[in-house]
């Protein structure tokens, strides 16, 4: 993260948990429980008074692989969260956004997971897990995620519709990349070959020339782009915002800041980005839980201070508490929290949002662009301001 996080190594939390599933596994007790025809998983015997608080303040909670923007920020979450026997955030290795909605709506044990907007909505127009309105609720829409484009330099290929007809990763199977880009190129209406490899396979596979782009949505600045260099021949192919993308996506800028390596520093690369969400399952009010939930809500809100400065992910300054995803239900004890602590949450005006859209994707300050075309500008801003506020 070039120094903006400390050092944080999932390989071995990954690697203790491999070996503790063969060790497991390898045990006969387990082998023969596992053979009878649908008998559940007993729960740990005799766990006593220190085991059942353990359960009761520790919440699950579904991110990413390790190539993507999620599991750094769950990481996050139990770093700052934990409180030892007291609370306890527990991050979960997922596939992404779109296998995350699954898991929150199905696995035992997960009452927690990240995901975007966009595939929440996908999910309820599809109808393919069911009826989910009244399953899942939202605690906090909490950063946006760039889609990076990454091509060879030397493909000769200086716009995504040259894309077209050819071989595109579009990363892991159920990731929120996945589902993405392919609403995104559906809706560009170019028509690519799908591949769905992760990023470190898909890298290798540029090289070689066997597919002709690698994406992944994240946000910036994500670990695996991050170690790509234009020196190794890899550049970052614009996505222009498009109307039809307009209702769905936000524009995006990827700087030199974002990937010294990768993008030259006077000229930043246009992208458009979807919102990350942070959604849970819809407990009944009551049981335990959604008090696990309603605890995780209390210790959360109130250091949202503390994940926006270092050695936290950079995303977490984008994070707004207050801010709606419309058409979706707020967690109840989320809302709640927000009313009584309502003089707290910042104000952040439609004007100060597009000044900092501006600036940001200009890469200049606001006086490099002249007043009559601000103007012009914001209208536009304002007119697609609107159209995502609607459900």
């Amino acid at each position: 993260m070039g120094g903006l996080r400390r050092p944080f190594r999932p390989w071995i939390a990954v690697a203790f948990f491999s070996a503790l599933v063969a060790f497991v596994s390898s045990d006969p007790a387990f082998s023969q429980s596992r053979v009878r025809s649908g008998a559940p998983l007993p729960n740990k015997p005799e766990l006593g008074s220190a085991g059942e608080r353990l359960n009761a303040n520790t919440i699950a909670i579904v991110s990413g692989n390790l190539n993507a923007t999620y599991l750094s920020i769950a990481y996050d979450l139990s770093a700052v969260l934990d409180d030892g026997d007291e609370f306890r955030v527990l991050p979960v290795v997922g596939k992404g956004g779109g296998q995350n909605i699954k898991d929150v709506r199905f696995l035992k044990g997960v009452d927690l997971g990240i995901t975007q907007s966009v595939l929440l909505n996908g999910f309820r127009k599809s109808n393919e897990i069911g009826l989910i309105d009244d399953k899942l609720v939202y605690i906090a829409k909490l950063f946006n995620e760039e889609m990076h484009l990454i091509v060879r330099a030397e493909s000769g290929i200086t716009s995504i519709d040259q894309l077209a007809g050819r071989k595109v990763n579009f990363s892991d199977i159920g990731s929120g990349t996945q589902l993405s880009s392919r609403d995104i190129f559906d809706k560009l209406q170019i028509k690519v070959q799908e591949v769905n490899v992760g990023q470190a396979d898909a890298f290798e596979k540029l090289k070689s020339g066997e597919i002709a782009a690698t994406i992944l949505i994240a946000g910036k600045p994500a670990a695996s782009m991050a170690r790509l260099a234009s020196a190794e021949g890899f550049r970052i192919l614009p996505v222009p915002f498009r109307k039809a993308l307009q209702a769905d996506y936000l524009p995006a800028t990827l700087a030199s800041t974002d990937y010294p390596r990768l993008i030259d520093q006077d000229k930043p690369v246009d992208s458009v980005a979807v919102s990350a969400v942070l959604i849970a399952y819809n407990w009944p009010k009551g049981t335990d839980r959604y008090r696990r939930i309603q605890k995780f809500v209390d210790t959360f809100f109130p250091k949202l201070a503390e994940f926006q400065k270092p050695p936290r992910h950079p995303k977490w300054k984008e994070a707004n508490l207050a801010a709606t995803l419309p058409g979706w239900t707020r967690f109840e004890g989320a809302e709640e929290w927000l009313k009584k602590n309502a003089q707290q949450q910042p104000v952040v005006s439609e004007r100060e949002q597009f000044d900092r859209f501006l600036q940001a994707r200009s890469q200049a300050s606001p006086g490099a662009v002249s007043t009559q075309d601000r103007e012009a500008l914001f209208r536009e801003f304002m007119q697609w301001s609107k159209t995502r506020r609607q459900p």
